[in-house]
């Protein structure tokens, strides 16, 4: 698994790296990924807008901002993430806002396609979802806990709404963007202060 992660680490992005490739592919008319389509284009665009939205709206709770300044181990939080998702499009600037909090916060992304020995680590249900937060120890790259692809919430409504309609289409992925609107990040801020909280 260390060799794994070290090899990931290797290829990963600093947050403002992973926005710009996303943008010159756009500028090309492609997404991030091995899968290239329309559509997949058009999630990104979409994503684009989403996130630069997000950058300037999410508030960090101040009782979160507090516990991460008072952090006293060191981490590394690694996101495995791609353009064209869009719950990663709703969860990285707040994980990006959360990390800039902290000097003991080093946050990397890796792009899903390009470090599949890493997705292969972090299934969900058997399935590469996406997007993945992975806490590392920084100094001894020891998986501590991981993070997604959604919060306990937003999970809960796509299964109740599978298990309604049988599948989810854009109703579906609509009402799933409401639920992020709504709950302006606040589900997400807690279980990942939670996760690191036990860590400490």
């Amino acid at each position: 698994m260390k060799s794994i992660i070290e090899k990931s680490l290797l290829q990963s992005h600093s947050y403002t790296d992973y926005r710009n490739q996303i943008k010159a592919l756009l500028n090309e008319g492609k997404s991030t990924g091995n899968e290239q389509s329309e559509a997949l284009t058009h999630y990104s665009e979409l994503n684009e807008t989403r996130m630069n939205r997000l950058e300037k709206t999410i508030v960090i709770a101040d009782e979160n901002v507090q516990k991460l300044q008072r952090l006293q181990k060191e981490y590394i939080w690694l996101v495995i993430s791609e353009g064209w998702c869009g719950d990663a499009a709703q969860l990285l600037p707040i994980i990006y806002k959360m990390a800039q909090l902290s000097e003991n916060i080093e946050l990397k992304i890796a792009f899903r396609d390009e470090n599949d020995d890493l997705m292969n680590l972090f299934l969900t249900n058997g399935t590469k979802s996406i997007p993945k937060l992975i806490i590392l120890d920084k100094n001894t790259l020891e998986v501590l806990g991981d993070f997604g692809p959604r919060p306990i919430g937003a999970t809960q409504l796509i299964l109740d709404y599978k298990k309604q309609y049988g599948l989810i289409d854009e109703k579906g992925k609509t009402d799933l963007q409401l639920w992020y609107l709504h709950d302006k990040g606040l589900s997400t801020q807690k279980e990942i202060i939670d996760l690191i909280n036990a860590l400490e």
